[in-house]
């Protein structure tokens, strides 16, 4: 059954993010916020993926628009799957 994931990112220009999931996949992503091209082509890429190979590639990317410029909305993105997982023991 899919489950829906709403996640508020910190420190970059989004801010918020919806998330799908389903069977370890990400079914869809999209985000209020943010450079919406870069955000609305992440979404195309990462529909259908694994959830582990979405974090192991997003993990870490960072953005000099982000507020720390050690951060970016695909590594916040990777933090929410993250997150996910851990409050489902996996």
């Amino acid at each position: 059954m899919a489950e829906k994931i709403v996640y508020a990112p910190q420190n970059v220009c989004s801010r918020e993010m919806y998330i799908t999931v389903e069977d370890n996949r990400v079914v869809s992503f999209s985000s209020i916020g943010g450079c919406n091209g870069n955000l609305q082509g992440i979404g195309a890429l990462v529909e259908g993926m694994d959830i582990d190979e979405v974090i192991s590639k997003l993990s870490g990317i960072k953005c000099r628009g982000s507020r720390t410029r050690e951060d970016s909305c695909p590594n916040q993105l990777a933090t929410a799957l993250k997150q996910y997982k851990k409050s489902k023991g996996k």
